[in-house]
C-alpha cells in the first residue's frame, strides 16, 4: 500500500487522540508499575516522535500497521526518523532498542485495553535486555510499613486494610482498586481479584489481613460512604471509588512515613509477597496461582530473589561461612 509523506516543509502535527492514548499508557506506567520519572519521560518523548510519524503518514495510534513501525524503526537508524523529509543525527542500536520496547509495551497495553485487535508490534523481535529483578522489601520493611498505618479513624482502618490485603494476597495495583465488597469472603478467608484480561482468581486471606479488612468494613468505610451506593471495596475520602493514583499516593505517604520512599511502588508489596512465600518453603505452582501468572517462567523470577534473600541469611548466620 502506497503511503502518502507531507511536504518536507509542512510540520506533521499529533493526532490528540494518539496523545490521549500516550497518557494514558503513561499513568499505567507510573501508577501501576511504578516506573521513575526519567524512564517515563524518555517513553513519551520515543512515543511522540513515533506519533509525529504516524501523522504525516495520516495515521494514528490504533491504524498503524507492522510496516508503519518497520518503516519507523529504519528511519530511525538512517536519521530520518520523523516523517517530515529532513535529516537527523542517526540513533544508536541502544536508542534504537529503547525505542523498539517503549513501542512494544505500548501496543501491549493498547491490546490488553482492547484498543485494537492486532498488535503491529508481535512480530518484531524484541530488544536484547538484561531481566532487572523487582525491588523486595525485607519482614522487617514489611512490618515497619504496615505499622504505620495505625489509629482508628476511617482513613487509617481503610490504609492499613488496603496495605494488609496488597502485601497478603499479593494484588496488583488495578486488582485491589477494583475489588468490589463481595469479592471479599471473609468467612471462608478468600479474596476473588480480577487479574489482566478480567480473569478471576482465589487468594487465601491471611489472619492479619482479614482482621485488619473487618475493621475497615465495621468501622471506617461506613463513615466514608455515607450513604452513597458505592459496590467498590477501597474508597477515597468523599465515599467514592479508589483510583489507582490515589492508591498510589497512600503508598508513598506511609512509605516516606517509616524511610522507604524511593523504594516502593504498588508492585513493590505483590513482589515482596512472593518472595516471602518462596523463601518460607512455598511450591512455585501455588505462587503462580496466588499472582494469576499465565506463565509459570514469570513466577520462576522469584526463585532467584528468594535464593539471594536465603544466601544472604546464611552467610550471615552460620559460623563457619565467613572467614
Amino acid at each position: 500500500m502506497a503511503v502518502a509523506v507531507r511536504p518536507p516543509d509542512t510540520q506533521p502535527k499529533i493526532e490528540p487522540r494518539f496523545e490521549a492514548l500516550v497518557l494514558d499508557f503513561l499513568a499505567y506506567l507510573e501508577f501501576e508499575r511504578g516506573l521513575a520519572r526519567n524512564t517515563l519521560e524518555a517513553y513519551r518523548t520515543d512515543l511522540l516522535q513515533y506519533g509525529t510519524f504516524l501523522a504525516a503518514r495520516g495515521r494514528g495510534a490504533t491504524e498503524a500497521e507492522r510496516t508503519d513501525v518497520a518503516d519507523f524503526l529504519a528511519d530511525l537508524a538512517i536519521g530520518r526518523p520523523n516523517g517530515d523529509g529532513q535529516k537527523h543525527p542517526p540513533c544508536s542500536p541502544a536508542t534504537i532498542n529503547r525505542k523498539t520496547a517503549a513501542l512494544r509495551s505500548f501496543y501491549r497495553h493498547l491490546r490488553r485495553e482492547e484498543l485494537i485487535a492486532d498488535d503491529p508490534t508481535a512480530s518484531l523481535s524484541p530488544p536484547a535486555r538484561s531481566r532487572k529483578l523487582p525491588h523486595v522489601l525485607s519482614y522487617a520493611e514489611v512490618k515497619r510499613l504496615l505499622e504505620s498505618a495505625s489509629g482508628s479513624d476511617p482513613i487509617a482502618l481503610r490504609d492499613r486494610a488496603l496495605l494488609e490485603l496488597m502485601y497478603g494476597c499479593g494484588l496488583r495495583a488495578s486488582e485491589a482498586v477494583g475489588l468490589e465488597v463481595t469479592d471479599l469472603d471473609l468467612r471462608r478467608g478468600f479474596v476473588r481479584p480480577r487479574g489482566k484480561g478480567s480473569k478471576e482468581r482465589m487468594v487465601p486471606v491471611g489472619k492479619e489481613a482479614a482482621a485488619a479488612a473487618s475493621r475497615y468494613l465495621r468501622s471506617g468505610r461506613p463513615d466514608l460512604v455515607g450513604a452513597k451506593a458505592e459496590g467498590k471495596l477501597f474508597v477515597n475520602f468523599r465515599g467514592g471509588s479508589l483510583t489507582r493514583q490515589g492508591l498510589y499516593k497512600i503508598i508513598q505517604r506511609h512509605a516516606k512515613e517509616v524511610g522507604l520512599d524511593g523504594k516502593m511502588s504498588p508492585h513493590t508489596l505483590r513482589h515482596s509477597f512472593a518472595t516471602h512465600l518462596l523463601s518460607g518453603g512455598c511450591d512455585l505452582r501455588s505462587v503462580q496461582e496466588m499472582l494469576g501468572h499465565a506463565d509459570v517462567s514469570t513466577t520462576q523470577l522469584y526463585t532467584h530473589l528468594s535464593g539471594e534473600r536465603i544466601k544472604e541469611v546464611y552467610f550471615k548466620a552460620h559460623p563457619r561461612a565467613v572467614a
